[in-house]
């Protein structure tokens, strides 16, 4: 099972697998206080992509498109971080305010294609 949280909420005992899925690291946590098992920089947006994304140049949907195409090129760490979620709960962790329409959201629905 891949699922997907906010850093901000408190880790819980199902999370499973915790993995941080952003480029940057999340403001306002010490890293000795973000519970997560690996921080996989390769599988977030590229720098150019989440900025044009957050700068509203493009929309989620383009956005969508364009990151699963940076993903394409990462199947292999696709596919070693789906395998956890077949073990066992996978949880990807992101700072983006919106809930809806993140990165982490089309990454998850990409590693459960992987599978």
């Amino acid at each position: 099972m891949i699922q997907c949280k906010r850093v901000y909420d408190p880790a819980a005992d199902d999370d499973g697998y915790r993995v941080l899925v952003d480029r940057l690291w999340p403001r306002g946590i010490k890293k000795s206080d973000l519970p997560c098992d690996e921080w996989n920089k390769t599988l977030a947006p590229s720098t150019e992509l989440r900025k044009a994304f957050h700068g509203d140049a493009i929309d989620f949907a383009a956005f969508s498109e364009s990151y699963r195409q940076e993903l394409a090129a990462q199947e292999a760490e696709g596919k070693k971080l789906a395998a956890r979620g077949i073990k066992g709960t996978v949880t990807l962790l992101y700072a983006a305010k919106n809930t809806e329409q993140n990165h982490a959201l089309v990454l998850a629905q990409w590693l459960r294609s992987l599978v």
